[in-house]
């Protein structure tokens, strides 16, 4: 019995230094594991960080199409009756929904553009001058002269929403005659032929304006001036030149930049959590 004693009272010794053994050789496993994790967990992060820049430049560039139809001041329109209008070919609209859309806006003259309502098809171009409002409204004001009973009344400007610079529109000089009288209002006309004229004869047709007599006055009589800018008096030597900015032909500059700034951004958050790691 002594003889067995100390075998027997060796084996928890043994199991217990063996049980040791194996959790001292476990260590470098569950230290790569962890590694593993962390590693994993860095590389989600910078998955999503990728995927948040992407999203930010994708909204940069598709920001400023957003305002296409500020742009184009595309406006969609119904009429409930016959309008005349002026332009290219067509003279009287039916009652129906149209889009009206301004294609080209110089200085002192514009071009607008009349679809149907799926804008499949461009029913005419009419030639407009620039006139000016006092104050703005938020919805789309149309006008028109009036015209004898059973006769369409005459399209005569269009104002976007919010904006305080309308279209006010021209006709070829015969039918400027005779809305100018039947109506008691001045009107503006062109010489040029609208009924063959293309958009570049327009773009360089001239304009004037016919009373209600017939006679021939300058456009100042019809459309309004863009309204006096109020502006301090400051004494000529006392302004200083000031050299014109540089203008940019686009935004990809400014979107490549804010770009740069997110990426590094998500470098100093990710150098951050591996310290922190």
């Amino acid at each position: 019995m002594t003889r067995h004693g100390p075998k027997a009272a060796g084996f928890p010794r043994r199991a217990i230094s063996s049980e040791a053994d194996n959790t001292k050789r476990k260590h470098p496993n569950r230290r790569a594991r962890e590694s593993e994790e962390v590693m994993e967990k860095q590389m989600t992060l910078l998955k999503g960080l990728g995927t948040g820049l992407c999203v930010i430049v994708l909204c940069l560039l598709v920001a400023p199409n957003a305002k296409a139809d500020q742009w184009d001041r595309r406006t969609v329109v119904t009429f409930n009756e016959p309008v005349e209008i002026p332009g290219i070919g067509v003279h009287v609209l039916p009652a129906g929904t149209y889009v009206f859309k301004e294609m080209g806006a110089a200085s002192d003259r514009h071009t607008v553009q009349i679809y149907n309502q799926d804008e499949t098809h461009l029913i005419t171009t009419i030639l407009a001058i620039p006139n000016y409002r006092i104050k703005p409204t938020n919805k789309t004001v149309i006008t028109f002269a009036e015209r004898p009973a059973g006769e369409p009344q005459a399209l005569k400007a269009w104002f976007y929403p919010g904006r305080e610079c309308g279209d006010q529109f021209v006709y070829g000089r015969a039918r400027a005659i005779v809305i100018a009288k039947e109506a008691n209002e001045t009107v503006l006309s062109t010489p040029a032929p609208l009924e063959t004229a293309t958009p570049e004869v327009l773009a360089t047709a001239p304009v004037e304006a016919v009373t209600p007599a017939g006679e021939t006055v300058a456009t100042a009589a019809v459309v309004e001036p863009p309204p006096a800018e109020v502006a301090a008096v400051v004494p000529p030597a006392a302004v200083a030149p000031v050299a014109p900015l540089p203008k940019t032909a686009s935004e990809l500059p400014l979107i490549g930049l804010l770009g740069l700034f997110s990426l590094g951004g998500g470098f100093v958050l990710l150098s951050l959590l591996r310290r922190i790691a």
